[in-house]
């Protein structure tokens, strides 16, 4: 029976890497359409702040699934 606990734990870390990930750039896109609801004019600066931020939410989800991955490889 402990012989499936790294993959389990390496399932929900992937699941939980993903879910954060997802909620974060929903957030983060939420708040940057509502300031450029507010201040148009702003939205060049707005929209390119956002995109760096969305990337490095990536690189931290992407980083967190590789994690998962080598859980399960170096079991």
């Amino acid at each position: 029976m402990d012989l499936h606990l790294p993959y389990v734990a390496a399932a929900l870390g992937a699941g939980l890497a993903v879910v954060g990930g997802g909620l974060g750039i929903g957030k983060l896109a939420t708040a940057a359409m509502d300031g450029i609801a507010r201040q148009p004019q702003a939205g060049g600066p707005i929209g390119t702040n956002m995109l760096i931020a969305a990337g490095l939410i990536e690189g931290v989800t992407l980083l967190a699934e590789v994690v998962a991955i080598l859980i399960v490889f170096l079991k």
